[in-house]
């Protein structure tokens, strides 16, 4: 089993791909360490949250993730 990564919005065209596995378990360095360029940088913005198998962190510095979690990443949402 792994951490599967679930990229929405913008964030899924950063990453080239709706989602992802990683080894687990998954903190939020050991998130920032897998990400790359932009998208490392979106993910590390204030606006940017995460939701663990549905459940928006908080503070998503405190990310913990064992295999068989669904980590989503949420971009910022603008209205309209």
């Amino acid at each position: 089993m792994a951490v599967t990564l679930v990229f929405l919005g913008k964030l899924a065209d950063l990453a080239g791909v709706s989602d992802k596995q990683l080894e687990g378990p998954l903190d939020w360095q050991g998130l920032c360490d897998e990400l790359q360029g932009p998208l490392a940088d979106a993910v590390k913005q204030d606006r940017t949250r995460i939701a663990v198998n549905g459940q928006v962190l908080a503070d998503k510095t405190s990310l913990s993730a064992v295999d068989g979690d669904e980590v989503a990443l949420l971009p910022p949402v603008s209205g309209g």
